[in-house]
């Protein structure tokens, strides 16, 4: 049955652009996505329909021979047809991951992300950031621990979203993934040197607070490698002074925006 689906599956995706585009669209893991098409495994009941509402066709069908389904699939409108109207800037991002090919591989793996908190204002966060690459694209997501300085319970966030290497320059730009109320973007120098240790740059996202203003601030991404322990790096996240010694001394003096005590993130106001 799971080489009848991973066929019928195939053709199904024959008919987009690439399968990079299918796992966009359809909001899955690619390297999962790789083993349904090599059946090495069956989707769940949850995203077998996910996966038939997508191609519009019905979950008893995948599953039939690969001649009969053919032949379903020969007297319907072809699986993409439908979708790609409601997708007029697809081509667009297609192009930008197809010039940015090749050109971030050596920054995949993980890293600690520092920069002045957008919420709390002489405060430094800690989060982990990971990159990778599907072979299409880059991708990154980003785990934030934080903890209100006058509240017991941790506030986590989680980021995901696309990287672009355009000019020279890393271009980051994702959504907070829990609570989907935000889109932010880091841009980062990059690095010529044979390993990464650090990039730096600027990240524009929006305040946790009530108000929920603009911010921009500096940002330092220091590099991890590709193995590591996720769980202890998650524990070293979380919310530090300014003068913390928890934080390298050379990041706390990188990412401070002046060299005044104060605000070190710049916040937009209304007109």
């Amino acid at each position: 049955m799971s080489k009848d689906f991973s066929q019928n599956l195939r053709l199904l995706c024959s008919f987009y652009r690439s399968i990079a585009e299918v796992c966009r669209r359809m909001g899955v893991n690619r390297a999962q996505f790789n083993k349904y098409l090599s059946g090495d495994t069956l989707p769940s009941r949850y995203t077998l329909t996910k996966i038939c509402d997508f191609f519009g066709v019905e979950p008893h069908e995948i599953l039939m021979p690969p001649e009969q389904f053919a032949q379903i699939v020969r007297v319907r409108s072809a699986p993409g047809a439908a979708a790609a109207p409601q997708q007029p800037y697809s081509p667009d991002i297609d192009r930008l991951m197809r010039e940015s090919k090749g050109h971030a591989d050596k920054y995949l793996g993980y890293y600690f992300e520092y920069h002045y908190s957008m919420t709390f204002q002489d405060h430094i966060i800690r989060s982990l950031l990971r990159i990778e690459s599907d072979g299409e694209g880059y991708y990154f997501q980003r785990f934030e621990r934080m903890r209100y300085p006058d509240r017991e319970e941790w506030y986590k966030s989680r980021y995901k979203g696309m990287l672009f290497f355009l000019s020279e320059r890393i271009f980051l730009i994702g959504y907070e993934a829990l609570t989907r109320n935000e889109i932010a973007q880091t841009i980062l120098y990059p690095t010529y040197k044979s390993r990464v240790s650090y990039l730096s740059g600027l990240k524009l996202g929006v305040s946790a607070s009530d108000r929920r203003e603009p911010v921009c601030t500096k940002v330092v991404l220091e590099s991890l490698g590709r193995n590591i322990s996720v769980r202890s790096a998650l524990r070293l996240c979380g919310v530090f002074g300014p003068d913390s010694d928890e934080i390298n001394r050379n990041i706390r003096e990188n990412i401070r925006a002046t060299s005044t005590a104060g605000p070190q993130s710049f916040f937009a106001t209304p007109l």
